[in-house]
């Protein structure tokens, strides 16, 4: 598969609000197999990096080891839920762990959200890790 190379006028890393409107034009052209699980309550963060609590529950090593992680409404902490949503689901993206892939991958940044958004979004609402790959590439052949 050819690549497709996008520079992008970036002086300084992106930023936060640099990620969140990539990140708010990426949702909008996900694959329907995902919008279909994702109502309009689905909102999507940028933070620089996992809270510590977050790291705990979820026994990690190092904090650059998360790029995204789904919440939903109900969620407490990981594996443990409320009977009623308080909160709307969120999809965070974790800045400084992307950044780091971006400049190791050297992919277009855009392409890498997209890829990070669909995994994360597909374990989520357990499709299988082919059915994974599989939107993974047609997405983005049909971005090309």
């Amino acid at each position: 598969m050819d690549s497709q190379r996008i520079i992008m006028n970036f002086t300084m890393p992106p930023g936060v609000d640099d990620l969140e409107a990539l990140a708010a034009s990426v949702i909008e052209a996900l694959p329907d197999e995902l919008l279909r699980f994702c109502d309009d309550s689905l909102a999507v963060v940028v933070e620089d990096l996992v809270d510590e609590t977050d790291e705990a529950d979820l026994d990690l090593d190092d904090p650059f080891d998360l790029l995204a992680q789904y919440k939903n409404g109900k969620q407490i902490s990981p594996g443990v839920e409320r009977k009623m949503a308080n909160d709307e689901d969120v999809l965070i993206l974790y800045r400084r762990p992307i950044l780091d892939m971006w400049c190791e991958t050297e992919e277009d940044l855009s392409s890498l959200l997209r890829q990070i958004m669909i995994e994360e979004l597909g374990r989520q609402f357990e499709f299988s890790e082919d059915d994974i790959d599989d939107m993974t590439k047609r997405h983005y052949q049909g971005m090309l």
